[in-house]
């Protein structure tokens, strides 16, 4: 007999700025409605893991969703993409998960992204906190900058395949994190459009600055959480926990050991440090 993941995947059409885009989401569970996006350049299988534990899904709705242009997402039918250059605007960054949260009629969720999505969840809970109860930053950090040159000339040039850009994600990986998941975590790096890790790195390493600003997220209407590996390059630790203080009554963990792509890396690991933020949140 077969054995089926309790994973159910389906289409939902949104219309963003006047464009319907096909989106791609994975759940499973029941609860709380935790709303999870991907790293830049990846997709939802990030997140299988999460989707696949009881331990969480008996208590919370997972939804993990493909961002257009990625993974199952394709691009929009509407849209001349190919004539276009792919960059993700923070503007459609916020409406793109606002009209998500709002079609699937889902009652203030809990958001949770990992890098780009990391970064996001600051800006949700500092423009949208009427839209979620709160939001997880992982590896997230007020600001990425000075990555202008890398972006352009680096991450998308004719001279580079499109195995680059998983060798670089690798390096970001803890080297305590098991191999399989790891290579998994690389794997799904390797399938991406070309142009599209360089397209996000737009708003992770250019739009979003939050230096001004973070001190005006207000924790009683949607509280923030950041966690952070220290393993991670990118959005190091120190960078982490600048947030985190910058933010009156957001909380900072040190995940001891990981690296950039926790629920991926190493999601039972992972797991020791999100469970207690999932614990405050059901009281909230």
């Amino acid at each position: 007999m077969a054995r089926f993941s309790p994973i159910t995947g389906r289409y939902v059409y949104l219309d963003v700025d006047g464009v319907e885009y096909r989106v791609y989401l994975e759940e499973a569970g029941q609860g709380i409605p935790l709303v999870c996006q991907h790293t830049a350049g990846s997709d939802g299988r990030q997140y299988r893991h999460l989707l696949e534990d009881p331990e969480i899904t008996s208590r919370f709705r997972v939804i993990a969703a493909d961002l257009p242009y990625h993974g199952k997402s394709l691009p929009p039918m509407t849209v001349r993409y190919w004539e276009q250059q792919y960059r993700l605007t923070q503007k459609f960054f916020i409406d793109y998960w606002v009209k998500l949260v709002t079609e699937l009629e889902l009652d203030r969720p809990v958001y949770m992204g990992c890098s780009m999505g990391g970064h996001l969840a600051a800006d949700l809970a500092l423009y949208k906190p009427e839209h979620f109860r709160a939001c997880i930053g992982l590896e997230a950090s007020m600001w990425s900058g000075n990555m202008d040159r890398l972006i352009e000339q680096w991450w998308h040039h004719p001279r580079l395949s499109n195995e680059s850009k998983p060798a670089a994600m690798m390096s970001l990986c803890s080297p305590h994190a098991p191999e399989a998941n790891v290579r998994e975590t690389i794997w799904a790096y390797s399938q991406g459009a070309p142009a599209v890790f360089a397209g996000d790195l737009n708003y992770y390493g250019i739009e979003h600055d939050l230096r001004e600003k973070a001190g005006q997220i207000d924790t009683k209407k949607c509280m923030l959480y950041v966690l952070s590996g220290d393993y991670d390059w990118s959005a190091y630790p120190e960078a982490s926990k600048a947030l985190a203080d910058a933010v009156p009554g957001a909380t900072y963990a040190l995940m001891k050991g990981m690296g950039h792509f926790p629920m991926a890396e190493d999601p039972q690991q992972f797991k020791k440090y999100l469970l207690p933020v999932l614990d405050a949140i059901e009281k909230l």
